[in-house]
């Protein structure tokens, strides 16, 4: 079988690594619209399909894999910071609270094709403005949904859910949604 990742993410490279030892990276490159009458777990479905059907037009033989996480705080969705400034809001707005992060999954072969979310709440630690700004600095912040990384240290005080789920790729979900698809085989 032969399977695609829809996304340039070296995170979620990583983590489907850890459950398919074989796959092409091939990143979709439609723009990302976010439709505000949609809550915030059919908005990351939504995209993630945008994603798959987008690589599965050209591959049609494949089983294609479509993610899109997204971070939600005070109801509203948080993108990807549109420059330092946009990610020092960000963080500071997250500073001691707790938001939610959804990543939303879609796996498509020719037989098939099914989607699901992960949500994990996070609670961020209290983070000194030069904390902040050091980290924006850093370059971290400026590709990510929130503007952070689970993973970059400092940040997060706890989780309730799926660590995956945070860096962008539910490994759990994503297994099940592979295995699923595969069924009709």
């Amino acid at each position: 079988m032969l399977y695609v990742l829809a996304s340039a993410s070296p995170r979620r490279r990583e983590l489907l690594a850890q459950i398919l030892n074989k796959f092409e990276v091939i990143p979709a490159t439609s723009e990302e619209k976010v439709n505000i009458s949609l809550f915030p777990e059919q908005t990351a479905c939504a995209l993630a399909e945008n994603k798959c059907d987008e690589i599965f037009e050209k591959n049609t033989s494949k089983t294609v894999i479509g993610c899109d996480t997204v971070v939600v705080f005070n109801g509203e969705i948080l993108g990807k910071p549109k420059n330092e400034e946009d990610a020092y809001k960000t963080l500071k707005a997250l500073s001691g609270k707790t938001h939610y992060v959804i990543t939303g999954v879609c796996v498509r072969n020719r037989f098939k094709k099914i989607k699901n979310y992960e949500k994990t709440e996070v609670r961020f630690n209290q983070l000194s403005d030069e904390f902040i700004k050091d980290y924006v600095k850093s370059g971290s912040p400026m590709d990510k949904a929130g503007s952070y990384g689970i993973q970059d240290g400092g940040l997060v005080k706890e989780y309730f859910g799926s660590y995956t789920n945070v860096v962008g790729l539910p490994v759990t979900l994503t297994k099940k949604l592979l295995e699923e698809v595969l069924t009709d085989l």
